[in-house]
């Protein structure tokens, strides 16, 4: 009885543990649009990307107040001591206060204020466009590795079919070699062949579980989601003519915003050698400073005390003129120059560059279509030889050797097939990429 019930438990806890694992394992399927959503939703590059977006967007806001007047206040608290002599006369400031408020608006700073709004500018162009090129990136992992997930499992399961065959093949040698009609020989080739896909089909499954992960890693679920893929039927159209224009790539554009922060780089240095203008306004209250003098006060006292406290108001125009920095800020121009020279410089070259890539992504995109026809042919001749072989091997006009060599190049020409279909979807979006208008 005590047996009976502890295999009760043994076994409702193997259930409870097999449910909540069958709850873990979430199947989700999924279309490539939805994990190109997934994936922007859940990419952590994106998010700094648009972080630094809305870094840009204040560091524009903070350089347009640089314009506007700076209003301070300020309240001081003095306890000073020993008092002051001041001519026969003590000062006494114990408890003193002041308390003011003043305002401060730059009139000419050399340009530099002007030239920090255009920079700040320049920044948040350049913040947009290191989004679209984060984005782009993000897009291109993702197409790659829903791409491979399907081209995965399309072969595990063309060795699946093929591992099917393979049985079938065997049962019938088996039956053949009880009769007499084929030889232990025979049945050891089908044997070592159907190892050998069995071998292949387990590094697939492993290459699908593989992709799998790294699918749910891009997306952002859990590693033991299952997912199916519902985009399985490849559109698969001839490129036409292929533009290789490279006006859109963000990172053409990000050469050339560097090139324009120089730009502003020198005239920021320059403002140093320009004379700067402010006005500055005030007013501030005092009191409790008090003045004590030795008069008679009658009955022999000599003390006379007086406070004073009352506000004061002040307006000032402060003029600073650079006259002799020893060449210092003539050699901060030169170095801008150069800074400036240095961008162009890589601006020319990535440009060359980046046109190379286009170049490369036009002809790997139209080799990848050309791939296709021909894996599609070869696929197409391996299915007539191998009905033809089995045809034969049926009629005992051909060996099994012969018909183990049609199956083998048949399932190279449908890996090829699949192959070739995959590259050309990773090659499409590599060519919207490289052109800059992948969204």
């Amino acid at each position: 009885m005590k047996m009976n019930i502890r295999n009760i438990i043994i076994a409702c806890c193997i259930a409870l543990l097999t449910t909540e694992g069958a709850i873990a394992q979430e199947n989700m399927s999924l279309s490539l649009e939805q994990c190109r959503k997934m994936a922007l939703e859940y990419s952590e590059d994106l998010k700094q990307a648009d972080n630094k977006m809305h870094q840009a967007e204040l560091d524009k806001k903070i350089a347009t107040t640089a314009f506007l007047p700076k209003f301070d206040a300020s309240a001081t608290g003095i306890y000073m001591f020993p008092d002051l002599d001041m001519m026969g006369m003590e000062m006494r400031m114990r408890g003193t206060y002041m308390a003011g408020i003043t305002l401060t608006q730059p009139l000419y700073a050399g340009g530099k204020i002007l030239t920090g709004r255009k920079m700040s500018r320049i920044g948040e162009e350049a913040a947009n466009e290191q989004y679209r090129m984060t984005r782009m990136d993000v897009l291109v992992e993702t197409d790659n590795a829903y791409w491979s997930y399907i081209a995965v499992n399309r072969k595990v399961k063309m060795l699946e079919s093929y591992c099917a065959q393979m049985d079938t093949i065997y049962r019938q040698i088996e039956a053949a070699l009880s009769a007499g009609m084929a030889t232990e020989n025979d049945l050891l080739r089908i044997d070592a062949e159907h190892s050998n896909i069995t071998y292949q089909l387990q590094k697939a499954r492993n290459g699908a579980d593989l992709c799998r992960m790294a699918l749910c890693r891009i997306i952002g679920v859990g590693y033991e989601t299952l997912i199916t893929p519902t985009d399985t039927l490849l559109s698969i159209s001839h490129p036409g003519q292929l533009s290789g224009d490279i006006s859109d790539r963000p990172e053409l554009h990000l050469l050339e915003k560097q090139v324009d922060v120089n730009k502003q780089q020198i005239k920021m240095a320059r403002a140093d050698m320009l004379p700067t203008l402010g006005l500055s306004v005030g007013y501030t209250y005092y009191g409790n400073i008090k003045l004590n003098s030795m008069v008679d006060a009658g009955n022999g006292t000599m003390v006379h005390t007086q406070e004073f406290k009352d506000g004061i108001g002040l307006a000032m125009v402060a003029l600073q003129i650079p006259i002799l920095h020893w060449g210092e800020n003539f050699k901060k121009v030169r170095k801008a120059r150069y800074e400036l020279q240095n961008s162009q410089l890589q601006l020319q070259k990535n440009s060359r560059l980046l046109d190379l890539e286009v170049q490369q992504a036009i002809r790997n995109l139209q080799d990848a279509y050309m791939l296709i026809g021909t894996a599609q042919k070869g696929l197409q001749q391996a299915n007539e030889n191998l009905r033809v072989m089995r045809n034969r091997y049926a009629a005992s006009m051909a060996t099994l050797t012969d018909l183990l060599d049609v199956q083998s190049q048949w399932q190279q020409a449908e890996s090829n097939y699949i192959e070739a279909q995959t590259q050309y979807k990773m090659c499409e979006t590599e060519y919207l990429r490289a052109t800059g208008h992948l969204e």
